[in-house]
């Protein structure tokens, strides 16, 4: 049974959030015994569990396919800043960096999360924080080129940002931060409507 369907009542959009390193322990999406993950204002946190890139890439955009779903956010490391990053785009590229991922596929996929706002967020909560169009040669931005690549064209196109955080930042910091680009991704979103067939 699917996320969605344990909770057919519930209006809320849905924001899929994902660590996509097994070792990442830096992002929780669980605060309390409860065993509820946190989710941010107005809508509802769908956690995925890290997995193989190849996985991940069918799981999270079967979630984007869901029409409850309008955002996704990865979570992962990078090696080129010292705070946080926002990654903007992503090259078609296999896993070692080198090769194209599909022959027929566009150079690049740009993020379609509002990077302006995010960044401008994680300021305000006195988080280092910038935006980049460098793709690092990882999971995150196969990831990131796989799941927009496969998004469906139209007017409601999902909110599809990656957020990198430096070796440097400890796990309260990852958690505050991933919580401030998730509410600033989620910050605009409508409830579902009350009947809806998916």
């Amino acid at each position: 049974m699917s996320d969605f369907a344990e909770a057919p009542h519930d209006l809320r959009p849905a924001i899929v959030i994902c660590a996509w390193d097994a070792d990442e322990t830096g992002w929780d999406p669980i605060e309390d015994l409860s065993g509820e993950p946190w989710s941010p204002p107005g809508a509802r946190t769908v956690p995925v569990a890290a997995d193989t890139p190849e996985a991940l890439a069918l799981t999270l955009s079967g979630h984007l396919g869901e029409g409850r779903c309008r955002a996704l956010l990865l979570v992962g490391r990078t090696h080129r800043s010292s705070g946080f990053r926002l990654q903007m785009r992503a090259e078609n590229r296999t896993l070692n960096g080198i090769e194209r991922l599909t022959a027929d596929g566009p150079g690049l996929a740009r993020a379609t999360a509002p990077a302006a706002e995010i960044v401008r967020a994680l300021q305000e909560a006195g988080l280092t924080a910038d935006a980049s169009s460098d793709a690092e040669e990882d999971a995150g931005s196969y990831l990131l080129y796989r799941v927009l690549a496969a998004l469906p064209d139209g007017a409601n196109t999902p909110s599809v940002g990656l957020l990198r955080a430096s070796a440097e930042q400890g796990d309260a910091a990852v958690q505050r931060a991933v919580k401030t680009a998730a509410e600033a991704m989620t910050r605009r979103m409508s409830p579902l409507p009350r009947q809806r067939s998916f």
